[in-house]
């Protein structure tokens, strides 16, 4: 069956169609397509009203929980304040009650003042600033047309967004790379104004208008990025950069949050002032009407910009690539570039991408650092040392960070690379467990020793599935040679499938079940006890009880043939989480799995999970980075009656299990407070944090069991998360009784926590590292004592805290 188009949900509106820069890279007025010169300067009302109705539809006939609108330009601030005010109305207007809107606007900055902040803190647009770097590197490109600089208007306009009024409307900078810029000098100059975010693009080229290329260097994009890097890893990684993310993030398996890199399908639409709808902007520079659809916001739906064929050759992924493409080692990474920058007269789009050499040096160069990035601890280290062998040791200021109960992305990225690490050697170990007369486990291996020379990016993928060390345990611990030589098939077929390599596996199913970790599963029919997977460019072809069957590899929520059943992907603002109903060894959690969930029960999950991602994002932001760095998997649980219901497995990195809650802020809640000990399991991975051999029992003031050591450890963490959400709560809550039940929580989870952290500071077990961390923690609880709450809430949490410690004693009080 195959899957319809995406839906379009990001739209670039452009408010006016001329600038007040005359900037020579720009892709509107200096590139092929000259149809700017025949639009109206500015967007009409009627065009707005018109646009945010057509938006509005397609998110309601999509189920769309969030839709991302940029107000563009030329110059959109030339629109003025009253017409990007009726914008941003309209669009309010049209989607409420149907989904949220994320509404951003794009500026050179040069017109931003006071007023313009104003009007975007009111309507909650977020504002991203074009800057190439210090006054040198941006006077090349970016001035006014009479030559002046534009750059000191550009800085007065950063300075006014990092007031702390405006802080929260800063949504980051776009820098166009020069490479006769000084990269080091434009790194510089970009994190000293404490960006939330840095944009660095690629100049838009095409094989007939190339990009200069200085000689000295086949690759001096790559080179120049490179510089960047390392400048930006010295300096600690101050702020993110969505290039290197995006590469950090389809290294480990996930998607691109950048167009100009990965597989993901188009889902953007540009509508101009005259209303016409357009491709995105970047086609402007393949040759002129390159982005024209002859459709309009008055007689056409986005339904119909989905289905018109510059759009759908967008939405194939690698099936639209050329042959050097699909055969690339890095082209799951890659994604062949930006489609814009593949034009060559003759051929089209079907090309690499102009800047293919930087790409693969980029991706490669990048994969370079990551795996050199922490060197292992020096010798005599000693057991306190942050480092627990894995050889990708936590920085200082990661663990602080952690100790906190925090964690940001770069912290959790060096936590899933120890993570790795620690899989990378239970494999050795499996593979040393290999009888060498078993043929289906020695050709198993043979294979995963082969790919982990050639691909080894998609085995480090396969390895990172939460569900691997599991397995991995359990063979070491001694289930048996079946459960092992069909672990390290269903293991190599998914890394051969990954790695787009026709190598045939034989793979052992599970009662009729090809499993492929991370991947899906597939139904075979006849009672086989055993397949053939062989990997293709665009899926996979299973040979099973004398029938042949071709599957997509999809990733959507339905899958392609009746049999094939993929692992869903829910996407958001920087967040890819896989819904893992899927594998046969995710049953792993003291609560019962939920079968395969319906396509009606997965948008129900993609909806809530949308709609607590955005309440994460927004009240407890300092949670949010390490989430979506970390958190890659929720195994969906069969709820209990009258109760949340949510779990982690401890040797399962990556993933929550969870009973999907009606709304959105218990999700977040679970969510946060589940991550908690996936943080906490990969902290104690690396570091000893308290004596192994102490036996005690210990009292948690939210249990009525005595708890071992570990244990308390991890509910004092998790009740951290747990305390900070209800802290929030209690300042955001509709109405008066929830306002009420928020304080009451936000009090007593505060004196259960403080209870619990001195608890733990007095049990006499903690190594130097532990009491480091155990100071963290309380240094967290201790900045919530001084805020003030309602008197009644103060007096029941006492109240409550000391009738449970008195219950507890007397349950737990020695028997004469």
């Amino acid at each position: 069956m195959e899957q319809p188009p995406p839906a379009l949900s990001q739209v670039v509106l452009k408010m006016h169609s001329r600038c007040d820069l005359a900037c020579d890279h720009c892709y509107v007025y200096e590139h092929a397509d000259s149809s700017w010169r025949g639009r109206p300067r500015a967007v009409s009302q009627e065009i707005l009203a018109a646009t945010a109705a057509r938006i509005a539809e397609h998110a309601r006939a999509h189920r769309l929980p969030r839709v991302r609108v940029v107000l563009h330009g030329g110059e959109p601030l030339l629109a003025g304040p009253a017409l990007l005010r009726r914008a941003g109305e309209e669009l309010y207007r049209a989607l409420r009650g149907v989904c949220a809107l994320d509404l951003r606007i794009h500026t050179n900055g040069v017109l931003l003042d006071e007023e313009f902040c104003e009007l975007f803190r009111e309507l909650g647009i977020r504002v991203g600033v074009s800057l190439d770097g210090d006054r040198a590197s941006n006077d090349r490109h970016r001035r006014y047309a009479d030559g002046r600089s534009s750059h000191a208007r550009v800085l007065a306009a950063v300075a006014l967004l990092t007031r702390p009024r405006y802080r929260e409307l800063f949504a980051g900078l776009l820098c166009t790379i020069d490479i006769d810029n000084d990269p080091v000098a434009v790194h510089d100059a970009l994190a000293a104004l404490r960006p939330p975010r840095v944009d660095f693009l690629l100049p838009h080229a095409t094989w007939d208008t190339p990009p200069p290329r200085p000689p000295g260097s086949p690759t001096p994009y790559a080179d120049w990025l490179d510089t960047v890097y390392r400048r930006w890893e010295a300096g600690g990684r101050a702020f993110p950069v969505r290039l290197f993310e995006s590469v950090h993030r389809t290294l480990r398996g996930a998607s691109s949050v950048t167009e100009s890199l990965g597989l993901a399908p188009a889902d953007l639409v540009v509508v101009e002032t005259d209303g016409t709808f357009e491709q995105a902007d970047s086609l402007k520079t393949a040759y002129d009407g390159a982005p024209a659809t002859g459709l309009n916001v008055f007689d056409h739906g986005l339904d119909d910009v989905l289905g018109h064929p510059g759009v759908l050759a967008r939405q194939k992924g690698i099936e639209a690539l050329c042959a050097r493409c699909t055969a690339c080692p890095v082209v799951q990474h890659c994604g062949g570039g930006l489609y814009a920058h593949r034009y060559r007269t003759g051929s089209g789009f079907d090309n690499p991408s102009v800047y293919c050499p930087d790409l693969m040096a980029l991706i490669m160069n990048i994969r370079g650092h990551e795996s050199l990035r922490a060197p292992a601890a020096a010798p005599g280290a000693g057991p306190d040392a942050l480092d627990g062998g894995s050889g990708q040791p936590l920085e200082p200021a990661d663990f602080e960070e952690l100790a906190a109960g925090f964690g940001g992305a770069a912290a959790v990225d060096r936590l899933a690379l120890a993570q790795l690490d620690l899989n990378r050697e239970l494999l050795a170990a499996v593979g040393g467990r290999v009888d060498p007369g078993d043929p289906r486990a020695g050709a198993a291996w043979e294979l995963l020793l082969d790919l982990d020379a050639a691909a080894p990016h998609a085995l480090e993928t396969a390895l990172t599935h939460p569900y691997f060390r599991p397995w991995a345990l359990g063979v070491l611990g001694g289930r048996g040679p079946d459960t092992l030589a069909g672990g390290l098939a269903e293991l190599a077929a998914a890394a051969a499938l990954r790695a787009r390599r026709a190598d045939t596996v034989v793979v052992p199913l599970r009662r009729g079940t090809l499993r492929l970790p991370g991947i899906g599963r597939a139904l075979l029919p006849g009672g086989a006890e055993e397949a053939e997977m062989t990997a293709e460019s665009y899926g996979f072809t299973v040979r099973c009880g004398g029938q042949r069957l071709r599957m997509g590899w999809s990733e959507g929520l339905d899958g392609r043939t009746p049999h094939w059943e993929p692992v869903r992907l829910f996407e958001a603002d920087g967040w890819t989480v896989a819904l893992e109903d899927t594998d046969p060894l995710r049953d792993r959690y003291q609560w019962p799995v939920e079968d395969r969930l319906p396509a009606t029960g997965a948008r129900a999950w993609a909806t809530g999970l949308a709609a607590a991602w955005s309440l994460i994002r927004r009240q407890l932001p300092r949670y949010a980075p390490g989430m979506a760095a970390g958190l890659r998997a929720i195994t969906p649980l069969t709820p209990r009656p009258g109760s949340d219901t949510s779990a982690t497995c401890r040797d399962a990195f990556g993933a929550v299990g969870a009973a999907r809650p009606a709304d959105p802020a218990p999700l977040a809640l679970l969510l946060v407070h589940e991550f908690q000990h996936v943080k906490l399991g990969a902290v104690l991975d690396c570091c000893d944090l308290y004596d192994p051999e102490d036996t005690g029992r210990y009292y948690a003031p939210w249990r009525e069991d005595p708890r071992p050591l570990g244990g308390l450890f991890q509910g004092t963490y998790a009740h951290l998360a747990v305390t900070d959400f209800w802290r929030v709560r209690r300042t955001l809550a509709d109405g008066p009784a929830e306002r009420g039940r928020a304080e009451a929580e936000f009090a007593r989870r505060r004196q259960q926590t403080t209870d619990a952290v001195d608890t733990l500071a007095r049990c006499g077990s903690l190594s130097a590292l532990g009491k480091r961390f155990v100071a963290g923690m309380g240094e967290s609880a201790a900045a919530w004592r001084d805020e003030r709450v309602a008197p009644e809430a103060l007096t029941g949490a006492r109240s409550s805290v000391r009738s449970h410690r008195d219950a507890w004693r007397a349950r737990n009080a020695p028997r004469a």
